[in-house]
Parts: structure tokens; sequence; C-alpha cells
């Protein structure tokens, strides 16, 4: 028998796990020593438990932080590092992957074939070419076209599981409530409230195949809603994904957003009425160049502002969605354009009434600038997001997060709550194009007159 190989799975708490319980799991062939983790606070120094890990694994499998890949891989003597995360450039990617080989190890990147599971129920998948280009948008939108089909839609969100591993294996929320039960981080709020204020129900967690069976029981079609620019975990019978023209040229270089990309048998370009027309223009050369046969939709996201008074005339504080500004690299998100838009006097810089942890954030990126990102992976830094919004020497503060965020921090100030939701310009729509979809699948039940 050829001894087994040694393994990393380097990740961030997501798409590691999930290659581990596809590809590694139940394979002899392989012994997988350690998780790596980046990108999001506080998730190392856990373990892989060994009630999700198998039968292989009977003592679980430690989580280091990826600052110490290079000492492992010496010391555990590994064969392979597989790169297991996402929404990073073509650089980052392989200044890792040169760290690895320096070291001695293979570099493995996992495609597809080996992670996508496949369903009894029809599949449609939404995914990006980066963190914050309009993802959740398109995937409501996608749900209201459904909808108005007759189809029961049960929504499945690329895992962030940030707490305890075993109690987040199968995740399933339906109320508000669920968000408290399970727990949920603001990051993790973002994502399911939308879903679940909308009278839909959103499954995550840690094991997918045991998801995607729970979900198979209630729904006529599945909707993945991704991960930062990550393909989906399930085979997808529809992919969509959706491109951002305040970042022209992300499409082609970070991993897998391109791969995302060349997937697509729908792009969805959004942002269009904020931004220029030469970036649009260069998004639409590169979807030719690596993908001709997708269907282009032209999108945008117009704002709604809750009270438009408050911000002209005003310095005001921004805050965003979290990911968006910190890993995604936007420096230029909904709120910013919506006080902009409004006349705001000034963009209040945060900086120097930071607080905590959120500190940390700023050091690690220290683009951000003017910005304040809604993070919130843990009590501590909810409770510096408060401390530092109220900190803040500002008139009001415009909150252009997914989530409704003074149900989570107590504001001691004026606020003004920006919405946006995804609006096709011109033909296609998704809604004739979801049509076209069950039609081919015969699921047809109920004319909505898209057509």
């Amino acid at each position: 028998m050829s001894k087994k190989k040694n393994v990393i799975i380097i990740g961030a708490a997501g798409r590691d796990f999930h290659n581990f319980n596809t590809y590694y799991r139940k394979n002899d062939n392989y012994n997988v020593l350690a998780f790596t983790a980046a990108q999001i606070p506080d998730i190392d120094g856990r373990k892989y438990p060994a009630e999700l890990a198998g039968e292989l694994y009977p003592q679980g499998i430690p989580i280091y932080t990826q600052d110490e890949l290079p000492h492992l891989i010496k010391k555990l003597d590994v064969d392979v590092c597989a790169f297991s995360y996402s929404d990073v450039s073509y650089q980052e990617v392989m200044a890792v992957g040169s760290i690895v080989n320096a070291n001695g190890a293979d570099f493995l990147l996992i495609g597809p074939k080996e992670t996508m599971l496949k369903s009894s129920k029809p599949v449609i998948a939404v995914g990006a070419v980066r963190t914050g280009c309009g993802k959740s948008q398109t995937s409501r939108r996608l749900v209201e076209a459904l909808m108005s089909h007759g189809m029961k839609v049960v929504a499945v969100r690329h895992p962030m599981p940030y707490g305890d591993l075993v109690a987040q294996k199968v995740q399933r929320f339906a109320t508000l409530d669920d968000l408290k039960k399970h727990n949920c981080t603001i990051e993790e709020m973002e994502e399911y409230e939308p879903h679940v204020v909308r009278g839909n129900v959103i499954y995550a967690g840690v094991d997918y195949e045991a998801i995607l069976r729970e979900a198979e029981k209630e729904a006529d079609v599945i909707l993945w809603d991704g991960g930062n620019n990550d393909f989906p975990f399930f085979k997808p019978d529809l992919m969509v994904t959706v491109v951002d023209p305040h970042r022209p040229g992300h499409e082609l270089n970070y991993y897998p957003g391109e791969t995302t990309l060349r997937l697509a048998d729908i792009v969805v370009i959004n942002k269009m009425d904020s931004s220029a027309p030469e970036n649009i223009q260069i998004v639409r050369e590169n979807i030719i160049k690596v993908n001709p046969k997708a269907v282009v939709v032209d999108g945008a996201s117009p704002l709604t502002v809750s009270d438009p008074s408050l911000i002209k005339g005003k310095r005001v504080l921004v805050v965003e969605d979290g990911p968006t500004l910190t890993h995604g690299h936007m420096k230029i998100g909904a709120g910013t354009v919506a006080a902009k838009k409004f006349g705001a006097a000034e963009l209040v810089d945060p900086r120097p009434f930071i607080v905590g942890r959120l500190k940390e954030t700023f050091e690690i990126y220290p683009e951000i600038g003017t910005l304040l990102p809604a993070m919130g992976y843990g009590a501590q830094q909810i409770a510096d997001l408060e401390k530092t919004i109220n900190n803040t020497d500002c008139d009001a503060v415009v909150i252009a997060t997914p989530i409704d965020l003074q149900r989570i921090v107590k504001i001691n100030k004026p606020t003004v709550k920006v919405d946006y939701e995804l609006q096709e310009i011109g033909k296609p729509v998704l809604c004739d194009l979801v049509c076209d979809f069950l039609k081919s699948k015969n699921l047809i039940r109920k004319d909505c007159g898209c057509k």
C-alpha cells in the first residue's frame, strides 16, 4: 500500500470545511492534519470536531492561523496544501503557493467536479466575481421571479460557521427569532435576514450534503446564494454571476471569481447607474473575452433613503457592509453614494474614534479610509462597533448595511437607512430568463405575465 499523503487545508471557515467534507473526509489516500484560517477574526484556535470529521478523524482536526503555515508544513511533514478560500487576488493565491512550494509541499486548488453536490431538485446558483457586487439583491430578485411562477423556493447560503461547529451543522432560518436562536453574527444576519423578512426559508451551516437533503424536502427550486466570489457547492442547472463596474478588471484577476464568470449562463452587470461608462465597457469586453455565450443582463441598484433631510448639509458617518470594505476592497458603497447624492456636507472619518477590536480591522485593511465597516463577528466586535459609532463626532449616521443595524446596536444619533434592490435596465430581465428556465424543466405552474 502507498503511504497516505499528509494534508493541510488552507481556508477561512467555509470552502475549506466543504472541501474536506466532499473530498477528504472518507478518502483513505489522505490524512488531513490541520486547517489554517485567514480573513475572518477568531476562527483559528478551534478544532474541526470529531462529530463532523468522521470515523477517520476521531480526535477532530486542529485549526491554526495561516501565519503558521511554513512551520506546520515542516513540523507535520506535509505533502499537499489545498487552498480553499475565496476573494483573493491571483498575486495573493500564488504568494501562498510559493510559500507552500518553498517549504516542500504541493499546492492544490480543488475544483467543482470533486466538490459540487448534485440535487434532486433544480438549482439556480448566484455567484459573483468579487464580494460586494450585489449577489444578495440578485438572489432576492430571482426569488421574487420564481415565486411569481408559483414555485416554493428555498435558499441555501454559502457557509459562515464562526461559532460552535457541531451546533451549526445544519441551520434553518425562517423567522427573525431563528437568527437569535442560532447566535448569528452581524455578517450572518446581513445575509439571512433579507430572506426571512420576505417569508422565505434559508439554510446554512457546515455539512452541505446534510443541508441539501433537508432543503430538498421543502423546495420546488433551490437557490444557491453564494458567498464572496466562490463557485457553488451544488451543481447548478442555471448559473447567474454578478459583475461590478466599480471594480473593472477584477473579474479577471481574483480567485475564484473568474471561474464563476466562466461558469455563468447569465451575467448581471450591476451598479450601472453609478458607474463610469468606460468602466462598464471594460467589464463588457472581459465578459465577451472569457464567456461569449453568456446572456448579459444590464442592472442598477437604485437607492431608497429613509430621510434625506438628515443628510443634506450634514456631517455624516457612513456605515457600510463589513466584508465589502475589508477583503472586498470596495472604496465606495451604497452609503457613500447616498451621502453624496443627497448633499452631505462631509463624510466624517471614524478613525479618530475607533475602539477595541475595530482598531485591528483598520490596521489589517488601512485602505478602508473614511468609512466604517459594520464588523460584528462576535459580541466584543459588536460592542466596539456601537461605541465607535456613538463616539464619532457627526450629525447623523448613514446606515447602508443589509439589516436593521439599530436592532443590534443602540445609536445615540439620528440615523438614515439606505436600501437598494436590483433593477434591470432594458431587456432581457431576470423574470423572463427564469420563465424560460422553468419551461425547460416543465415546472411552470403559474403565468406571471412577464413575457
